[in-house]
């Protein structure tokens, strides 16, 4: 019960940052669930990958090239969902810290709201 409203939540601020950010487009609450299932998926799978293979540049900027880990999956993302579109790699950088940022508060909330 918890995954699915993390899940839904994640949803409601990717439809968010959709409406703020000129760049992020999605094409409705549906895709939205998709998009934040699939990027569940991707930082599951796929991102231990790059921060593996990526550690001596990431070691060498003190973790900023986290940061762009983070915008190479949402433009994945971006290629594997219709419906959801990001415009560069910029955008996805900035769509993926307000994600971050809204997902860090939609989830307090829900600790909070528990206990």
């Amino acid at each position: 019960m918890k995954l699915i409203l993390r899940i839904l939540l994640s949803a409601v601020a990717v439809i968010i940052l959709a409406n703020v950010l000129p760049n992020v487009s999605v094409d409705g609450f549906m895709t939205a669930v998709i998009v934040a299932v699939v990027l569940s998926i991707l930082n599951l799978l796929v991102k231990p990958i790059l921060v593996i293979l990526t550690l001596p540049v990431t070691v060498i900027t003190f973790g900023l090239f986290l940061l762009i880990i983070n915008a190479i999956i949402i433009l994945l993302a971006d290629k594997l969902i219709d419906g959801f579109a990001v415009g560069n790699i910029w955008w996805a950088l900035i769509f993926s810290l307000l994600l971050s940022f809204l997902q860090s508060i939609f989830f307090t909330l829900l600790k909070d709201d528990k206990s």
